[in-house]
């Protein structure tokens, strides 16, 4: 009864570690925070960049700003431990932003860790800030990414979700804009209601990952507690010697 017990257990554990791996792997892809701001404003975007390889470290993040879709000003957060280089290109079209004529956007900003230490180690994840605007009328923005690794690799963060499609491989970072309200809501309240709502959905995400994380502890306590149960049946199914004198005397005695 013991063995059957232990056998099913040691099965839920395992079922429920996997479980609770699987969905921390699906937190695991580039992204950008927070995921929805306002048309018309500004907003301070955040990529958040894990490291998913079990024995490389993340030394380079490439992020492409889309061109068609073009944001006016950018600014870089700087980050300690990594440097940047911004790339510009020319519109084809000259864009007005706050009665300037714009010619000129940044079309890629590319940091580089300045040593193994700064790198984003395997199980760690780093974040690179910028400030960009007036977002465009547009429903969303991609941020195509290329994550180097030390070993050499390269992943492509740079799918673009198709409506009402599962979410691809490689997605890319892609920020969703909304219209003000009515027409009234100012760029910063705007930014400031997109990045509270940003903020609920990073603390369901860290509250799954956390699930995750507890469910396969508990997986494992789970594991110990069969493996002793196995041990203690088997030890009961053995024999016991008769022997030498006890103190108890010799039940075989008449």
């Amino acid at each position: 009864m013991l063995r059957r017990v232990a056998r099913t257990l040691v099965t839920a554990g395992a079922a429920a570690c996997l479980v609770g791996v699987l969905p921390a792997a699906a937190f695991a892809h580039v992204t950008v925070n927070p995921g929805t701001a306002t048309q018309g404003g500004y907003a301070a975007l955040t990529f958040r960049v894990p490291t998913e390889s079990d024995d490389a470290s993340t030394t380079r993040i490439e992020v492409q700003f889309p061109t068609e879709s073009p944001l006016a000003s950018i600014s870089v957060k700087p980050h300690p431990g990594w440097s940047y280089e911004i790339t510009k290109t020319k519109l084809a079209t000259p864009i007005e932003v706050h009665g300037a004529q714009i010619s000129e956007i940044i079309e890629k900003i590319t940091w580089t860790a300045a040593d193994p230490q700064s790198a984003i180690k395997p199980g760690e994840y780093d974040e690179f800030s910028v400030s960009a605007g007036p977002l465009p009328t547009t429903d969303q923005l991609a941020f195509k990414t290329l994550q180097h690794y030390s070993d050499g690799e390269v992943v492509r963060w740079i799918q673009e979700p198709a409506p009402g499609a599962d979410e691809p491989d490689r997605p890319a970072p892609v920020l969703r804009l909304v219209p003000k309200e009515n027409g009234t809501a100012s760029p910063s309240a705007g930014t400031e209601q997109a990045a509270l709502a940003a903020d609920s959905a990073t603390t369901q995400s860290d509250a799954g990952v956390r699930w995750a994380v507890g469910l396969s502890t508990a997986s494992l306590v789970i594991g110990l507690l069969c493996a002793a149960i196995v041990v203690r049946s088997r030890r009961a199914d053995k024999p016991q010697r008769s022997g030498g004198p006890t103190t108890g005397g010799d039940i075989t005695q008449n």
